[in-house]
């Protein structure tokens, strides 16, 4: 076996060329670890966050969080997990831009569908989890109810359009051109919303009578954050799960409460996945989804491994449609 295997850090952040591809020693696999093979990563706006230090971490830093790949060891006291198979797996210590990670047998999932293309599942992964977390575990949806996601043609955005129509809801989709415009009435958002042409708050209030939307998925922060409270309904609530734009200016509870009595949370995948059995519940209800036809995965974007920095860049620079995916 070879005893080195290669891997993407960053030892000093800003740009996408300040990832460093290195080659280290294989991590020793403990009693309770599984060594994978990737097959394919998930490139997610959170790792640019990383890179470029606008969310800090300690340096050096892996990347990456989440991979699909084959078994390829287990440690003595892993169970259910066996060599060969398809896994998922999502592990909050970052490190998965790689040939091989290393992860514990509790963040790793079995692929019901052993099958499924591996560039798929890895697009799906990540912000599938993202989009299931927020589509169901946040607030009770209900058939008719108005919703607005930003940022719509995105990876987590394509994904969480389709399981909110799924569950029946109304969605106002912002987007930033007329081709993602088209992605998003392909995938099945009802009214895309094209800014800064368009309002969104205007496109609102139209679609929702004048009552606003039930949820606000706000994945912008500074440049949305205000007018995406004045879509919010009375009573209803407004979910701040990304920041591509900064994070949004402090807010007073006196203006939630003149507003309408508004709900806010700032949830994360990590919390909602942190419990092995909810990350497996996720795995399942996401890959049941597609396998059932009701979430279909766009990979617009497949780059070789080593091409990590270019991915970054195109990513940031809103080049990407839907999910960004690297193959070893």
């Amino acid at each position: 076996m070879n005893e080195k295997y290669g891997h993407f850090i960053v030892e000093t952040v800003g740009a996408p060329e300040n990832l460093r591809w290195i080659e280290s020693a294989k991590p020793i696999l403990h009693e309770a670890d599984v060594r994978i093979r990737n097959e394919a990563i998930g490139v997610d706006f959170i790792d640019t966050l990383i890179r470029s230090g606008k969310l800090p971490t300690e340096l050096p830093t892996g990347v990456g969080f989440a991979g699909i790949g084959i078994v390829e060891q287990v440690g003595g006291g892993v169970k259910d997990i066996t060599k060969g198979q398809r896994v998922a797996y999502m592990y909050f210590s970052p490190g998965s831009y790689g040939d091989e990670r290393v992860v514990p047998a509790s963040r790793v999932v079995v692929l019901p569908d052993q099958g499924i293309d591996p560039v798929e599942a890895a697009g799906a992964l990540f912000r599938g989890l993202t989009a299931w977390y927020l589509a169901t575990r946040l607030w009770d949806i209900k058939r008719g109810d108005v919703v607005l996601v930003h940022a719509a043609a995105g990876g987590v955005g394509l994904l969480l359009t389709q399981w909110l129509v799924h569950i029946g809801a109304i969605v106002v989709g912002t987007t930033t051109t007329k081709k993602k415009a088209d992605v998003l009435k392909e995938y099945g958002c009802q009214y895309p919303v094209i800014i800064p042409q368009e309002s969104f708050v205007e496109k609102v209030k139209e679609v929702s009578d004048g009552q606003g939307a039930a949820v606000v998925f706000e994945s912008v922060g500074k440049k949305t954050f205000e007018e995406s409270l004045d879509c919010v309904r009375r009573f209803g609530l407004l979910v701040s799960f990304g920041w591509s734009s900064g994070d949004p200016s402090p807010i007073s509870l006196m203006d939630l409460r003149a507003k309408g009595s508004l709900f806010i949370t700032r949830p994360t995948v990590t919390q909602y996945t942190a419990d092995s059995d909810d990350l497996k519940k996720g795995v399942y209800a996401l890959f049941s989804m597609i396998k059932n036809g009701d979430i279909k995965v766009k990979v617009g974007n497949s780059y070789r491994l080593r091409d990590a920095p270019i991915a970054h860049a195109d990513l940031e620079a809103g080049r990407t449609i839907g999910s960004v995916v690297l193959v070893p």
